[in-house]
């Protein structure tokens, strides 16, 4: 235990060397699993060494909530299905968020409770070996940031969590009151914050941490759905900054390094998301609801005008595939709906066996998280040298015999090329559009979750094939084993 002490600082600055390396790991599949022990090995020195160092540790407390904390994540864990990921990244970052603002008002607390101690009997407490330390500007200023961003990632990341759960009481919010509203409470959070940072006025505190969490929910409940990858990202990096500050706060190296770094990758990570929808953060934040309006326009369209298009069987797709030189495969949020990841991998190996190339395409919104789709697909095992992103793939489609989508719709709606008063017009698409022969497995002909609908589908190369995603690709399967190239 002493040489734990003795040596916090090594042992931190070793954790961080691992937690960057955890970066470096994860940035690519092949590597992932090495980053991720990694990370594994630095926060258990970060934890342990944290436990040693702490002045006058509560033991019971803490190893509880450590105990009952693992409890919870392994159970979480191993029982989470895939298409539920996304909202479970999302609860796990309201946590970080809850944990900073309950850290600062404990940090606040005590540091009023040792003041008023000392103005009723100075001598006692110096007796026993307490000194007055009042808190510093910097200091103050370390809580007030990490007490309103980490309520405004609270609140934000639990409605994210219910939008992509899809809970009743997440509902999308719009109206010309709703800006005006978001500008008087962030003009009203931040006027609590500075009169607290100037006076030390408690009541300013807590209104100013009441508001973020305010600010937080009416902040996030107007963005669309098909931007909640983009929220779902940022929240991460939001959840990093507050932890970095609580960082400063207890004084504690690690944290601050590893807060950080999930802050700036976070952060890097929603601008590639960005860029990739062709829109600015500031948009997607403050716009509005992408394809808001479009959700009711396309539907009241769908219900006027009926438009036709080809629908076909999983025998046919199978021959057709069985018979081509070269397949892309798009997955979506269909696939993942459908855990059909380890079917669809059984199919590309039966391609493969006839002498098909096949490849995936990723979008980098695919999905309800960053990554959804290299997630489902890695679990799979699928060989990672065929799994492309947009840009990589994309001047390989004209040459494409046949593209399977698998539940994808927005990201490969031609309309972002095609149609300028379309919402996600100028939004860089995978363009299967440009294949030979198309084939989408659908449920239905339900809009995607932007709400838009797709010309794709009804293209006269395109085949829609109806049903459950892992069905119809088993399907395909057994149908390519019994007809043969």
């Amino acid at each position: 235990m002493e040489f734990i002490r003795e040596n916090a600082n090594w042992l931190y600055l070793i954790g961080a060397i691992l937690f960057i390396l955890t970066l470096r790991g994860l940035s690519g599949p092949k590597t992932a699993i090495q980053g991720n022990r990694y990370g594994m090995i630095a926060m258990a020195i970060a934890v342990v060494t944290t436990f040693f160092v702490a002045n006058n540790p509560v033991i019971w407390m803490i190893v509880g909530a450590m105990v009952l904390g693992a409890i919870v994540g392994i159970a979480r864990a191993r029982t989470v299905p895939m298409t539920q990921m996304p909202e479970t990244v999302a609860l796990m970052h309201s946590l970080v968020g809850l944990a900073a603002v309950l850290i600062a008002i404990a940090a606040i607390l005590h540091n009023n409770q040792i003041e008023d101690l000392f103005k009723q009997n100075p001598q006692a407490l110096l007796a026993a070996g307490i000194e007055q330390a009042h808190m510093s500007k910097v200091h103050l200023f370390e809580l007030f940031v990490g007490c309103f961003v980490g309520a405004i990632t609270f609140t934000a990341s639990v409605f994210a969590y219910g939008k992509l759960a899809a809970k009743k009481w997440a509902k999308t919010i719009s109206g010309g009151w709703v800006k005006p509203v978001q500008a008087l409470l962030f003009i009203a959070m931040l006027a609590c914050g500075i009169i607290f940072f100037t006076t030390h006025n408690m009541q300013a505190f807590w209104a100013m941490t009441v508001l973020a969490l305010a600010f937080g929910w009416v902040w996030i409940a107007p963005v669309g759905g098909g931007d909640m990858p983009v929220v779902v990202s940022l929240l991460n990096s939001f959840s990093g900054w507050a932890a970095a500050g609580i960082g400063f706060t207890l004084e504690n190296n690690m944290l601050i390094v590893a807060g950080s770094l999930v802050g700036s990758s976070g952060a890097i990570l929603s601008y590639i998301m960005c860029k990739a929808m062709n829109r600015s953060i500031i948009n997607v934040l403050f716009g509005g609801a992408m394809g808001g309006s479009a959700v009711a326009a396309s539907g009241e369209k769908g219900e006027q005008v009926q438009r036709n298009y080809r629908s076909g069987s999983a025998d046919d797709a199978g021959f057709l595939m069985s018979n081509a030189d070269s397949v892309v495969i798009v997955p979506g949020y269909g696939m993942a709906q459908g855990r059909a990841q380890n079917a669809v991998k059984e199919l590309c190996e039966i391609l493969k066996e006839q002498g098909v190339t096949v490849r995936f395409a990723i979008h980098p919104v695919a999905g309800r998280m960053p990554g959804h789709m290299n997630v489902l697909l890695a679990e799979a095992d699928v060989a990672y040298e065929d799994i492309l992103e947009m840009d990589e793939i994309n001047s390989d489609f004209p040459a494409t015999d046949v593209v399977l989508v698998i539940g994808a719709n927005d990201v490969v709606n031609p309309a972002a090329k095609d149609d300028p008063g379309s919402p996600i017009y100028g939004m860089p698409i995978l363009e299967a559009h440009k294949a030979r022969t198309i084939m989408v497995i659908k449920r239905s002909m339900a809009t995607g979750y932007a709400g838009l609908d797709n010309d794709l589908f009804y293209n006269e190369k395109t085949m829609m094939i109806f049903g459950d995603a892992k069905k119809v690709v088993e399907d395909m399967t057994k149908a390519i084993n019994g007809g043969g190239h």
